[in-house]
């Protein structure tokens, strides 16, 4: 899950699509963890989840409780799109 702070300014469908490529050739992979990505989420629930273990609402509305490494994954376009339309503004 990625944070609120500014995402680096490389974007674009052809780094989503390389980012997926790299992930699906990494052999550590898990079932089904090509299908997830990176979320955006305010930095305090982040920490409140993992205090709490409650769950934690990302940009683009997915609801879960973090435990995997963010770096892992491309960063969800929903997300990425909603935090640029909020900066923007």
């Amino acid at each position: 899950m990625a944070t609120m702070d500014e995402p680096g300014t490389a974007g674009g469908v052809d780094v989503m699509d390389r980012e997926l490529e790299k992930l699906l050739n990494e052999e550590q992979l898990e079932d089904g963890d090509h299908e997830r990505f990176s979320h955006y989420v305010p930095k305090d629930k982040i920490l409140e989840s993992a205090l709490t273990g409650k769950p934690v609402r990302a940009l683009c509305g997915k609801k879960w409780t973090p435990g995997r490494d963010p770096e892992k994954f491309p960063v969800c376009p929903t997300c990425k799109a909603v935090y640029e339309k909020m900066r923007d503004s």
